[in-house]
């Protein structure tokens, strides 16, 4: 009879264990709704020395036999009830869902994008958000009713590669303080890290003969005169002292310096053509940096590394192409 008795208790603790453990591990897809069973709450530090003035009163109340005593204990204890629902309840019912980020190098901060959405309900005030593994959450956030609420949430990097957002903490204390009412959220979110471009790199591995023409395909040495602007340009190359002199705003047209190189010559990014005495990540620090030079200076270059062979190319795709191939290299997680 008793085993009957606790059978379906048990079963209910199992399975609030089992979804408490699932918040801790694993990584929630999509749009998350904070039901009331995913927050918990207990008595702050001020709810604790509340609940010391209520068993004063209450004692007060009894030794003098005061019926306004009574009346004013258990009113007080009516609000600290109050609060401890509106707290909760400033959390449940949330929408959480993850936002955008951006791909960043070793040793600088990868930025998570975080959205609230507050669809029915009052207003959410002081939301405090943060991951669990930085202590206290440090970014508050308020969310109107029916609106949203936009929160960006830093972690360092050390190493290339996928860097997953770490657990969430959402805290509030709204509205008196007395109650502390939280909840997690793991989302699947996570940010693309690449290797740390190498300080005072070697110049860029160039190759080819003079040309008998004198023209060349990657080399910008020789000023060769103004040309009309044409879309892909780079910016450093236009014309500034001419365009000052007859505003576009007025109908003047815009022009950029054309320059001729000296030699023809190809600029090919190779893994495999670097010294092998080499550590990995250095040569993958190194080419980071040559392709980051290359673009600076708006030469075409062709890009070899392992699986990855791209022809010679430039602009912000060539480029996202070569680093994120330099960020996975020999990763076995692959997005």
């Amino acid at each position: 009879m008793f085993p009957a008795m606790f059978a379906a208790p048990c079963r209910w603790y199992r399975k609030m264990a089992n979804q408490w453990l699932f918040q801790l591990r694993e990584r929630e897809p999509g749009t998350v709704v904070l039901v009331m069973r995913r927050v918990f709450i207990v008595p702050a530090g001020p709810g604790l020395a509340y609940t010391g003035l209520l068993l004063v009163m209450l004692v007060g109340a009894l030794n003098y036999n005061l019926g306004l005593g009574f009346a004013l204990t258990f009113f007080a204890g009516a609000c600290a009830v109050a609060d401890m629902v509106l707290t909760a309840k400033n959390l449940a019912g949330l929408h959480l869902a993850p936002g955008r980020v951006q791909p960043v190098f070793a040793g600088h901060e990868a930025r998570f994008e975080l959205r609230l959405h507050n669809p029915d309900g009052p207003d959410r005030y002081a939301v405090w958000l943060g991951f669990q593994q930085d202590g206290e959450p440090r970014h508050v956030a308020d969310v109107p009713a029916g609106g949203n609420a936009l929160a960006v949430l830093s972690c360092a990097t050390a190493q290339r590669g996928w860097l997953e957002a770490p657990r969430i903490r959402l805290l509030t204390r709204y509205p008196l303080g007395l109650f502390r009412a939280w909840a997690y959220w793991k989302p699947d979110l996570r940010a693309l890290v690449y290797p740390c471009p190498e300080p005072d790199a070697p110049p860029l591995p160039m190759q080819g003969a003079a040309s008998e023409e004198g023209h060349g395909q990657v080399g910008l040495d020789n000023f060769a005169g103004i040309r009309s602007y044409q879309p892909g340009d780079p910016m450093r190359h236009l014309a500034w002292r001419q365009i000052a002199r007859h505003d576009p705003s007025l109908g003047g047209q815009l022009v950029t310096k054309h320059f001729d190189g000296g030699a023809v010559a190809e600029l090919c990014l190779d893994f495999a053509q670097l010294p092998l005495w080499m550590d990995r990540e250095l040569k993958l620090s190194r080419l980071t940096s040559w392709v980051l030079e290359a673009e600076r200076r708006a030469l075409p270059y062709a890009f070899r590394l392992g699986p990855h062979q791209f022809e010679a190319a430039l602009g912000d795709a060539h480029r996202a192409a070569c680093l994120q191939a330099l960020a996975l290299y020999g990763a076995e997680r692959q997005p």
